[in-house]
Parts: structure tokens; C-alpha cells; sequence
């Protein structure tokens, strides 16, 4: 998960361009997903704003995903085949910038190197035997789970789906917030870090729960899990994060990138477990 967005570096602050809200729109659409986008203001409160509004889209590309997964099965296909083919799109819509970060994360982390060890470790562009045992188990997880979910009905999909691409983004504003330091002095972690204030925090979490809670479509009962699926995810998330800054000293993007795949998969999983429910 590198660049603030496709087509731009992180730059200094300055206030010309489109307000912050406007501009962070425009950053999140560009550094969280593959669609190009002009940005014109390129700054830390922007990029607040980005981190902020990261929920909103991380929910419509989980929708996104869970669709096809649902399509796939009025199609004919099995459930499990389906998953696979909407996993595949979201990492094509991502450019795997996420799974890429948690694979770089895994082997900086697996390598047993302090701090600057495994950070270098970490910029190489290679993947070792720790960053691929990761993404088989998290990959495998993600269909297994989804396709699990689409078997159920196809809103328990819908809305596992998108409830996993929300909190997966909610645990990347959780991450941008004060207090949580840069591993590096440059980067996408050093030039997001510490730029979600609470109020911004707070709106985005609200925002998770409500996409949690239209579960209900599929059962009330299920509502009720996906928020205790978030919970799961962010807890998973903070794990993944107090290791991250504990070995290496604060976030990067490679670690913002872990986060988004390891909550968003934490949260699969336990929908799936309670998609029989009710």
C-alpha cells in the first residue's frame, strides 16, 4: 500500500485546490483502490480527510465483491467458485496494493531483524516464505468464508461483504490517528500518520455500524453478529498493529495495507460463522 494516489506523491502541505473534504474524497478513491484520479491537493489534512472516507469506500467495494460472489451463484456457479472470481476482482480493484502490504509485513516481521532490518526487509519488491504462507491462509479464509456466506443468502453476502470492507479501512483511520508514530520519516506512513483526528474517527465508525447492521436483511440475529464480526476485526487489526509498532517503531504503508486485509478477513470469517443464525 505505497503512494497517497495513483499519479501523485505525498507533498508538502498547502491550501490552494479543493477543500480538504473534497480533496481526501479524491485521495482515498486514488490510493485505495486501481482508478486513476486527478488530485490537485495533496497535504495532511487531505489526507485525514482520505483516511476518513476510506470506510465509505472500502463499503462499496465490499458490496461490490459480495455482488459478484452472488451473482456467480445465479449463475451456476458453486458457491466456493464464485468467491474465488469476487476476491480476484477486489484485489484487481485494489491492484493487491493491500495484500501486498500484509506479504511485506509478514516477511519484516518473520525475519526476526530489528527495526531497520526488517524494514529493509520490507522494501524489497520479492516475497518470501512468510508473505506467502500469509496470503494462502488469508486468501484461502476469504473465499472459503465469502462463498459460505453467499450459500446463505444473498444479502448475508452483500452485507458480509461490504461490513468487511468497511471495518478493513476503519482499522486504516484507527491507525492514522494521534499517537501512532511512523516507522519511517517518509512515506505513506509518515505522511498520514497522526492526521485522523477523533471527531473524524468517530463519524467513520459510526458509519461501520450502520453498514453492520444491515444484516438485518438476511436476519436480525445476523446484524447483531456483524457488529460483533467488526469488533473481532478491529481487535485483529490492533494486534496486528501494537506487533507492527512495537518491532518496527510505528506504521508504514505496507502496514496500513496489513491491517485493511486482516480485519476485513477476521470479519468474513466470523459472519460466516454466523450466517446459519436466526
Amino acid at each position: 500500500m505505497t503512494g497517497a494516489a495513483r499519479g501523485g506523491s505525498p507533498g508538502p502541505d498547502h491550501g490552494s485546490g479543493p477543500s480538504p473534504a473534497v480533496a481526501g474524497a479524491r485521495m482515498a478513491l486514488g490510493t485505495f483502490t486501481v482508478f486513476p484520479v486527478r488530485v490537485e491537493r495533496v497535504d495532511r489534512s487531505a489526507a485525514g480527510w482520505a483516511m476518513v472516507w476510506a470506510p465509505v469506500l472500502g463499503a462499496l467495494l465490499g458490496a461490490l465483491t459480495g455482488a459478484v460472489a452472488v451473482l456467480g451463484t445465479a449463475a451456476g456457479l458453486s458457491a466456493p467458485l464464485a468467491a474465488v472470481l469476487a476476491v480476484g476482482l477486489a484485489a484487481l480493484l485494489t491492484r493487491g496494493l493491500h495484500l501486498d502490504g500484509l506479504a511485506d509485513l509478514a516477511d519484516g516481521l518473520g525475519s526476526g531483524r530489528p527495526a531497520e532490518g526488517a524494514l529493509e526487509v520490507m522494501r524489497r519488491s520479492d516475497i518470501g516464505p512468510f508473505g506467502v504462507v500469509t496470503l494462502v491462509v488469508v486468501l484461502g479464509a476469504q473465499v472459503l468464508a465469502l462463498g459460505q456466506l453467499a450459500a446463505a443468502s444473498p444479502w448475508a453476502a452483500l452485507t458480509g461483504a461490504a461490513a468487511a470492507g468497511a471495518v478493513g479501512r476503519l482499522a486504516v483511520a484507527l491507525a492514522c490517528t494521534p499517537r501512532v508514530p511512523s516507522a519511517r520519516p517518509e512515506g505513506l506512513g509518515a505522511f498520514v500518520a497522526g492526521t485522523v483526528r477523533w471527531p473524524g474517527a468517530l463519524a467513520a465508525g459510526a458509519f461501520t455500524a450502520v453498514v453492520c447492521l444491515t444484516g438485518w436483511a438476511h436476519a436480525p440475529v445476523f446484524a447483531l453478529a456483524c457488529v460483533l464480526a467488526a469488533v473481532a476485526g478491529l481487535l485483529m487489526a490492533g494486534g496486528v498493529l501494537r506487533r507492527a509498532v512495537r518491532r518496527l517503531g510505528g506504521v508504514t504503508g505496507d502496514v496500513l495495507g496489513a491491517l485493511v486485509e486482516s480485519a476485513a478477513t477476521a470479519v468474513l470469517v466470523v459472519a460466516a460463522a454466523a450466517s446459519a443464525w436466526g
